[in-house]
């Protein structure tokens, strides 16, 4: 009798912490249901302080004269968003220019465009395909206002070096962390923060692909300057601090209150999760040790692997996914085309190598807090099939 076709891999598993949390999540859901209130309210502001409190960013708000005990976590409706909110609440203006990385999902460079800035694409580091701080300074000019790193998969950028830069020339940082919930820095000053705690704000993601994944779309903006926190609030909400008093043009940007009740079930839980994706990243560098052609991301303290991101040499990237896609485990590239080679921004003619030469090696491989050591056997097996 034939042996028995074996389960597919996804690429990522979201049924096992949905099982997990299975009776939080359904309380969680029932009470904002019952509760009438839909939009703002108890839940978001309860999720606001709750994430504020993990982050370790501040809770008192300047408002005039005095002062609204509320964090410095605004909740939004997307991660693009909370980059978007966060430019313009740092005062990023039409005619400004923004320094990014040119390896990143397409959201980071809209993000500053949407605004009415410029971007300007700066090279990554080959080891960690994050902003190279190496090469930010040589991209700068009078008009630049800002820089937005990525914290690319999970791990984190070099902020003490980004941040000596900004002070030198009176920059504001922007933390894209839509990949880094829960990641710290691991060395240097920083040692123990929280990604999006360094900079003057800090946007993340609650995609439900991300390591603190909600049921839908939604953001938040972290930051330890009441004056943009201030800001956020009103931008979020059509540009009013109260109803009906719109002074600012803004957006139509508020987190679901349902969407802040499940996450506020997850988020206890975050760093016991982020250690799981640690464990499966620990055994994927074991197993994959000594495979001719394929260079594992480092495990550096402090990074949550949103992704486990392998390299493949030798123009073997694209046979190692189809082996992979034909034993039925998933992968994902990402990014097949670095965004200075987006058509939006290809007329520009920019070169930067090490981005280019990473978008045509990266491989993602199946990584969840659960995955089975089974599974990434399955993974590595096929992979060393594929490159021998």
């Amino acid at each position: 009798m034939p042996d028995s076709p074996a389960e597919p891999i996804p690429v990522l598993d979201l049924q096992p912490e949905i099982e997990a949390r299975w009776e939080g999540l359904s309380a969680a859901a029932e009470r904002v249901l019952r509760s009438g209130r839909f939009i703002g309210g108890p839940e978001v502001e309860a999720f606001e302080a709750e994430a504020a409190a993990y982050l370790d960013v501040p809770h008192a708000v300047a408002v005039n004269s005095g002062t609204l005990d509320v964090p410095h976590a605004v909740a939004v409706n997307s991660g693009t968003d909370a980059l978007v909110i966060g430019l313009r609440a740092l005062g990023v203006s039409p005619g400004d220019e923004v320094v990014t990385s040119a390896f990143t999902f397409f959201a980071t460079p809209e993000s500053i465009g949407v605004v009415g800035a410029r971007e300007v694409f700066v090279d990554v580091e080959a080891d960690s395909g994050n902003i190279d701080p190496a090469l930010i300074e040589e991209a700068l000019t009078d008009r630049t206002r800002a820089i937005v790193p990525v914290h690319l998969f999970g791990r984190p950028a070099d902020m003490d070096a980004i941040m000596d830069i900004a002070a030198r020339r009176g920059l504001a940082v922007v933390e894209d962390c839509a990949q880094s919930f829960g990641a710290r820095f691991g060395h240097g000053r920083y040692t123990g923060r929280q990604s999006g705690s360094i900079g003057h704000a800090g946007a993340f993601s609650f995609y439900p692909t991300k390591n603190l994944g909600g049921f839908g779309d939604g953001g938040l903006l972290a930051t330890s300057d009441a004056s943009v926190a201030r800001r956020a609030r009103v931008l979020r909400d059509h540009g009013a601090d109260r109803r009906d008093d719109h002074h600012a043009l803004g957006y139509n940007s508020r987190l679901d209150a349902l969407q802040a009740a499940l996450l506020r079930v997850k988020l206890p839980h975050l760093d016991a999760a982020n250690e799981g994706r640690r464990a499966a990243a620990v055994r994927y560098d074991e197993l994959l040790a000594g495979v001719p052609g394929v260079v594992t991301p480092e495990a550096t303290p402090g990074h949550v692997f949103h992704q486990y991101t392998i390299r493949v040499a030798g123009g073997k990237r694209d046979a190692v996914r189809e082996a992979l896609t034909a034993a039925g485990i998933g992968s994902m590239v990402y990014y097949p085309v670095p965004c200075h080679r987006l058509p939006v921004y290809v007329d520009r003619g920019i070169s930067l190598p090490v981005a280019e030469r990473l978008a045509e090696e990266v491989l993602s491989l199946p990584v969840w807090p659960a995955i089975e050591a089974e599974a990434q056997e399955r993974v590595r097996d096929v992979v060393a099939s594929a490159v021998g």
